[in-house]
């Protein structure tokens, strides 16, 4: 039986950089994913993920097909009585050429599989864990087709329904919106000048996000039925529906075949680790594709995973590794979750109070530039804002 020092279950962006990162941390991988089908996604990765991707070598690679997203708006699309002011978020303010970068997730992917594939430390089991069993001190994992391999962590990257959280016995909660997410990309024939424009509407967001060259990606986010409506348009009326709703604010708009719809649900697991296991990207937490969350908080999850188990001076691998993952990510998943859940319900409630306290808070960062700043920051670098926040008030009081 083949022994590693870690095995990582699950072939996705997450899994993929998982195993580089932990490779070149000195572990030996065993990397556990079956082929994957075609993805016509795409992934908007901040400034923060971007410094990890250089660190990993990867960046240089992904760069290419990456636009940068240097404006950020957002735009109050309702038509309800109390309507929020424009606010635009520029990189510039806080010294960056740019917040992230968005591309593809067929050619992070493609980077991603090339670097699997060069990495000395990694063992690629093209196939799917059948049977995961924990030990106090290994874990044995039976694949599809009989073979077995043993290692003393898993890290489970295999989705919402992860068998490595369920073969480690932990419990998920679960909660759903009455909405679908549509997703596209399309050409338009007024440049996009790297501005990510979000359209805040009564069924929630419609988020426009530079691509390379005159495209951008696109999530829509409507009501079940206004989605299956959208699906069945022919592409000449769904352009002009997407044009309409942009209000024409990137010229006539061709809408790329390989449209997408996802109904909008949410998880997170009772625990992020436990004993030899950790559980990271969507074995571990969930949520709508709002603000830019997803994959940027799973490369927070193996930054940690680098700390914890990459042991420059060759120690095992302590047998708490998984408890001590979910101390270190707990609050900031939690938080991420819960701000993400918070901003969908407000645009999606009906109620005078909550619309009146969405657009003053939208007022209130639209006029208060060190507090737009503080946000900013916040969200290409998750813990930089509440450090400087201390001096923020006391400058403030000074005044």
């Amino acid at each position: 039986m083949k022994e590693f020092d870690i095995a990582v279950v699950g072939g996705g962006l997450a899994g993929s950089i998982a195993a580089v990162a932990l490779a070149r941390g000195g572990r030996r991988v065993a990397f556990v994913a079956p082929p994957t089908g075609g993805d016509r996604r795409t992934t908007a990765l901040m400034d923060q993920s971007v410094r990890m991707m250089e660190r990993l070598g990867l960046w240089e690679a992904v760069q290419p097909a990456a636009a940068g997203l240097s404006t950020m708006q957002i735009v109050d699309g309702t038509n309800r009585l109390l309507r929020a002011p424009v606010v635009a978020f520029r990189s510039a303010e806080i010294g960056l050429d740019a917040f992230g970068y968005n591309m593809p997730n067929s050619a992070l992917l493609k980077v991603l599989g090339d670097a699997v594939a060069a990495e000395p430390n990694i063992t690629s089991f093209p196939s799917t864990a059948e049977d995961i069993a924990f030990g106090p001190d290994k874990v044995v994992i039976r694949l599809e087709g009989g073979e077995s391999l043993e290692a003393a962590f898993v890290v489970g990257a295999d989705g919402r329904k992860s068998r490595v959280r369920e073969s480690a016995g932990v419990g998920v909660r679960t909660w759903s919106y009455p909405q679908t997410a549509v997703v596209l990309n399309f050409g338009h024939s007024v440049p996009h000048r790297n501005v990510s424009t979000e359209f805040h509407g009564e069924s929630g967001p419609f988020t426009q996000v530079p691509l390379p060259g005159q495209r951008s990606s696109l999530v829509w986010v409507v009501d079940p039925k206004e989605a299956e409506r959208l699906l069945a348009l022919d592409p000449e009326d769904l352009s002009r529906a997407v044009e309409t709703r942009m209000q024409s604010m990137l010229g006539k708009v061709s809408v790329e075949d390989g449209v997408q719809a996802w109904p909008l649900s949410g998880m997170s697991a009772n625990r992020y680790g436990a004993g030899r296991a950790a559980f990271i990207g969507e074995a571990g937490h969930a949520f709508p594709p709002i603000g830019a969350q997803g994959l940027n908080l799973s490369l927070r999850d193996i930054a940690a995973l680098e700390d914890i188990l990459c042991d420059r001076s060759g120690q095992p691998i302590p047998a708490d590794a998984g408890d001590r993952f979910d101390a270190r990510r707990r609050v900031d998943v939690i938080s991420r979750t819960a701000s993400v859940d918070l901003l969908n319900r407000s645009l999606l409630s009906s109620l005078l109070p909550v619309q009146m306290l969405r657009a003053a808070g939208l007022q209130v960062l639209s006029s208060v530039a060190p507090l737009r700043h503080l946000v900013m920051q916040e969200g290409v670098a998750p813990g930089r804002a509440l450090r400087s926040f201390p001096s923020f008030l006391r400058e403030k009081i000074r005044r």
